[in-house]
This record gives structure tokens, C-alpha cells and sequence, in this order.
């Protein structure tokens, strides 16, 4: 299995990514929003509630 981020061969102890690094890259793409799914955008009105 390749890691995710950059190809290599996984490592079991980070699997499914090869390396500490590239868990944390995917972490921090996670964080910031990158992984999101596109939507109609939510009104003013449904964000007080």
C-alpha cells in the first residue's frame, strides 16, 4: 500500500502513511478545511440556530 501523501511504501506503524511527517501533513489538512464537501451555503438565519 502507498502512503497517501507522497507515494512511498506505508510503514505499519503509521499506516496507512509511511512516515510521523505525512500523518502530520494530513492532520494539518484536516485542520485547515481542505478535506470539506461542497454545499449550498448556509444562511444567516441557519447559523444563529
Amino acid at each position: 500500500m502507498a502512503c497517501p501523501i507522497c507515494g512511498k511504501p506505508a510503514d505499519e506503524k503509521y499506516r496507512p502513511f509511511c512516515s510521523r511527517r505525512c500523518a502530520d501533513v494530513d492532520l494539518a489538512r484536516w485542520l485547515r478545511g481542505d478535506y470539506r464537501i461542497p454545499g449550498e451555503p448556509v444562511s444567516e438565519s441557519e447559523k444563529e440556530d
